[in-house]
C-alpha cells in the first residue's frame, strides 16, 4: 500500500510540474515580449527630471507619478528600488509609491501575460484598479504616511542606514553614469546605434536575471495547487454564494496569499490563474495581482530602506486600497455584465505541444531573445556601456575612472561596485574568474 502511495504521489508531482511547465511555455513569448518592452523603456526613455517634479502628491503630481510609473520597469524589486531612489532624492514618499503601484500593474507586459494565462477581462480589470488603488493611495497616504516617521526614513536613507550602496535585488544592467548618456541623447541616435540597443538588452537580461527565481517559483507553485490541491479545499478557504460577503471575504484573502506566496511581480499571475480555477471571485484574482507588492520579500525591502514602524504603515495601507480596488472592479464588472465563467475543474492551459499560434510566437520570440542575448554578451563591442567595466560578482556596470573598489587578478584591472563584491570575489577568485574570461572573450581584441 504504501508503495502504491508513493507511486501515486511521484505521479502527482509529474504532472504537476508538467502543469508549470505548459503554463510557461503558453506564457513564453509574451514574457519575452514584456522583457524586452521593459528594457527598451528603461534604456530610452529619460528618468532624469522625475525626482524634481514629484515634490508633493497633489492630484498633476500624482498623474506625472502614474505616467512615469507606466513607462518603467515592471519588475517589482526593481520598482521598489527606483521609488527609494526617487524619494531619496527629494520626492514625495506618497508620489514615490504611487510611482511604485503604477510601475508594476499598469504596464503592458503584466497585461499581455494575463491575457494568456487568464483571458482579457482581467487585463482590464487590472487596467481598470490600478487608477482606482492609485487614487485611494493619494488621498488616504497624506494622512498615513507622513510626520517624523517618512523625515525619519529619508535620513535613514541619506545617512546610508539602509544599506542602500549595496542591494542587488535592485541593480540594472546599466550603470546610473552611463543611463545619464542615454538620457541626453537625441531619439534618432538612440533608435539607430547598436550600443545603445546593446544597453537596452543589458536592461532586460538584468530584469531577467533578478526575477528568475520569482518567475521559477510562482510556476512551480501553480503547477502544484492546480494539481495538487483539491476544489473542495478551494471552495472551503472561499466563500461562496453570499453576495457582497463573498465578494469582500475573497478580496481580503487574496493578497493575504500574495503575502505568504512569496512570489512577486509577473510570477503571480500563473498562481492568479490557479486560484480562479480554485473558485476565487473575479475581484479576489484582482487584489491577489495587485497584492504581488506586499508579497513578503519585498516586505523585507521596505523594513531594509524604510525602518519598521514606516513598513507597516505603508504594507497596510497598500493591503486597503487593493481590497477596495478589487471590491471596486468585481462590483463595476459585475453591473457591466463583464465578469467570465468560472472553470473550476479544467487545466489551465492544454499539458501538450501542438503546433498552434503559440508554438509559432514562442520560435519567433526565441530568436528575439537569443538577439538580445548576443547584444548583451557583446556589448563592449558594439560600443555600450564604454568607459565602464562590468563588476564580476553582481553584474553591474562600473564607471572605471572611479570605481569603488578594484583589484588586480591575472594580470588584468577588475572593477567592483563596492567592497562587499570585490571581498566576496577575493574569497573565490575561481568562481567569478569565469565571467571575466568570458567578458575578454567577447570584448574587441586591442590593436
Amino acid at each position: 500500500m504504501s508503495h502504491l502511495l508513493g507511486v501515486v504521489w511521484l505521479s502527482d508531482v509529474g504532472h504537476s510540474l508538467r502543469e508549470a511547465f505548459f503554463m510557461f511555455w503558453e506564457t513564453l513569448w509574451a514574457l519575452v515580449l514584456g522583457f524586452s518592452l521593459s528594457g527598451a523603456v528603461q534604456a530610452f526613455i529619460p528618468k532624469s527630471s522625475m525626482q524634481r517634479v514629484l515634490g508633493n502628491h497633489r492630484p498633476v503630481v500624482v498623474a506625472k507619478a502614474s505616467g512615469f510609473g507606466m513607462v518603467s520597469s515592471s519588475c517589482s524589486y526593481a520598482a521598489t528600488a527606483m521609488a527609494k531612489s526617487l524619494f531619496q532624492k527629494g520626492a514625495d514618499f506618497v508620489s514615490s509609491m504611487v510611482f511604485m503601484v503604477a510601475s508594476t500593474n499598469l504596464v503592458v507586459e503584466l497585461g499581455i501575460v494575463i491575457i494568456v494565462l487568464l483571458g482579457w477581462q482581467f487585463a482590464l480589470g487590472e487596467f481598470v484598479g490600478g487608477p482606482i488603488m492609485i487614487v485611494l493611495l493619494a488621498l488616504f497616504g497624506g494622512l498615513v504616511l507622513r510626520g517624523p516617521l517618512v523625515e525619519q526614513a529619508r535620513k535613514r536613507l541619506l545617512g546610508g542606514g539602509a544599506q542602500v550602496g549595496h542591494d542587488h535585488d535592485s541593480m540594472s544592467g546599466v550603470s546610473a553614469e552611463r543611463q545619464a548618456e542615454l538620457d541626453h541623447e537625441p531619439w534618432s541616435e538612440k533608435l539607430a546605434s547598436k550600443a545603445d540597443w546593446a544597453d537596452a538588452a543589458s536592461y532586460a537580461v538584468s530584469d531577467v536575471t533578478m526575477l528568475r527565481k520569482e518567475l521559477l517559483i510562482g510556476y512551480a507553485i501553480a503547477g502544484f495547487l492546480a494539481e495538487l490541491v483539491p476544489i473542495a479545499w478551494w471552495n472551503a478557504l472561499f466563500v461562496h454564494g453570499h453576495g457582497l460577503w463573498t465578494e469582500l471575504e475573497n478580496a481580503l484573502v487574496g493578497p493575504i496569499i500574495a503575502v505568504l506566496s512569496w512570489v512577486c511581480s509577473i510570477g503571480n499571475v500563473p498562481l492568479a490563474a490557479a486560484l480562479w480555477r480554485g473558485g476565487i471571485s473575479f475581484g479576489g484574482v484582482i487584489a491577489f495581482i495587485f497584492g504581488d507588492l506586499i508579497a513578503m520579500p519585498l516586505i523585507l525591502i521596505y523594513r531594509k530602506y524604510y525602518g519598521w514602524k514606516l513598513t507597516l504603515r505603508l504594507v497596510g495601507l497598500l493591503y486597503l486600497v487593493m481590497v477596495a480596488a478589487g471590491l471596486a472592479v468585481d462590483r463595476i464588472f459585475s453591473a457591466a455584465g463583464m465578469i467570465p465563467a468560472a472553470h473550476a475543474g479544467r487545466q489551465i492551459v492544454a499539458t501538450r505541444f501542438s503546433w498552434n499560434y503559440t508554438s509559432y510566437l514562442n520560435i519567433v520570440f526565441l530568436a528575439i531573445a537569443a538577439g538580445l542575448y548576443w547584444l548583451y554578451r557583446n556589448r563592449a563591442r558594439l560600443g555600450g556601456g564604454e568607459r565602464y567595466a562590468i563588476d564580476p560578482v553582481c553584474g553591474m556596470q562600473v564607471r572605471v575612472a572611479d570605481a569603488p573598489a578594484k583589484c588586480i587578478h591575472d594580470g588584468q584591472m577588475v572593477h567592483f561596485c563596492s567592497d562587499h563584491c570585490r571581498e566576496r570575489f577575493e574569497s573565490d577568485p575561481a568562481r567569478h574568474g569565469a565571467s571575466i574570461r568570458s567578458r575578454v572573450a567577447h570584448s574587441p581584441r586591442s590593436p
